[in-house]
């Protein structure tokens, strides 16, 4: 059975607020911005030709100042508007019905007026475009593991006085994660937590079973971005499965960052057979390449899942969202509906 992905409801729970950018939007910004971009990063955004780095520490120094790069455009609140808007048009058009988009507001103060007017730029044009696509819409407020573990208590308080449903809905904890000391973040996240915030920080993709280990016990995270390397360790993703941590997997992330050789060694099949719940999402696409609606599809005819398991990625996403439980089941009955159509291959 073959039905067109792009109609399958899924949740996309792992994007990242520049990384969101279209090419085209980059290169726009930066001729009008009067920017010159460097040129590992005009060949991906351009050519479509997604980077390849070794992960190491050289490799992740290459994405960080093409990332840094990307991210120098964004300079306004216009801008950054424009970004939520398009990220949120470009997931409705391939069928998400919920996106919860990450940001570390620390990176767009200085342009806007401080921290709390960039987080509540975000949140404001969150609600718009939700409404404009008829998607639901959540933000992820994310730490930095570059900034001191102070600054990390800084955004959770900030992320706590804007938590609910249409606001901010997680805290979490990105970049290098060979960087800083897991622990010492903890403080922060149970800030995040006392205020009703998901749990959400990167773990287990760079570093291995045992950071992924570090991560759950100093963070008591309620979704793993990435997590991939637990299937490294049965101990490790056995005490994942057990605990419902939900795994973020970004495939073509894991590939162009060299953590996998190929679309095909990254372990997605032997996650779900193990019974992970797995929410297949995309990362950063400016510099990785495919979107969201190419992973399922990368699921497909990589990975041989079924239409009734790609039915089941996308139910697991929804279900390791941080969506009201009626969304969810409205979410998860559009799934099925999915399911019961007739095979269109």
């Amino acid at each position: 059975m073959v039905r067109d992905l792009r109609t399958l409801p899924k949740a996309h729970l792992h994007l990242h607020f520049t990384g969101s950018l279209a090419p085209e939007t980059l290169i726009d910004l930066a001729r009008e911005q009067g920017r010159r971009l460097p040129e590992s990063l005009i060949d991906a955004v351009v050519d479509r030709d997604p980077v390849r780095l070794p992960a190491n520490e050289r490799g992740w120094f290459r994405f960080q100042r093409m990332y840094d790069a990307a991210r120098a455009v964004v300079t306004s609140e216009s801008v950054m508007r424009r970004l939520v808007d398009e990220a949120v048009a470009a997931d409705a058009a391939e069928g998400s019905v919920r996106l919860e988009l990450q940001v570390d507001p620390t990176s767009y103060a200085p342009f806007v007026g401080g921290l709390p007017p960039a987080l509540e730029i975000v949140l404001d044009a969150a609600r718009g475009a939700a409404r404009r696509h008829g998607i639901e819409v959540g933000i992820i407020v994310a730490a930095s593991r570059m900034r001191h573990p102070m600054d990390a208590r800084t955004l959770a308080r900030l992320a706590a006085r804007h938590a609910g449903p249409d606001g901010v809905v997680g805290f979490g904890l990105s970049n290098d994660e060979r960087r800083g000391s897991t622990a010492e973040f903890g403080p922060a996240f149970a800030i995040a937590r006392r205020a009703g915030l998901a749990s959400v920080p990167h773990g287990g993709e760079l570093l291995g079973p045992g950071h992924v280990s570090e991560v759950l016990d100093s963070l008591a995270p309620d979704r793993l971005g990435h997590g991939v390397r637990t299937a490294e360790d049965t101990e490790v993703l056995s005490r994942v499965v057990d605990a419902g941590v939900a795994l973020e997997v970004c495939p073509t992330s894991n590939v162009s960052l060299g953590v996998y050789p190929t679309v095909a060694d990254v372990p997605l099949r032997q996650l779900v057979d193990a019974g992970a719940r797995v929410a297949l999402a995309a990362d950063d696409p400016l510099i990785f390449g495919p979107r969201l609606l190419e992973q399922y599809q990368l699921a497909r005819d990589v990975h041989g899942f079924t239409d009734s398991e790609l039915a089941a990625l996308a139910s697991a996403s929804i279900e390791a969202s941080t969506a009201s439980e009626t969304s969810k089941k409205t979410m998860r009955s559009a799934v099925e509906r999915w399911l019961e159509q007739p095979d269109v291959g």
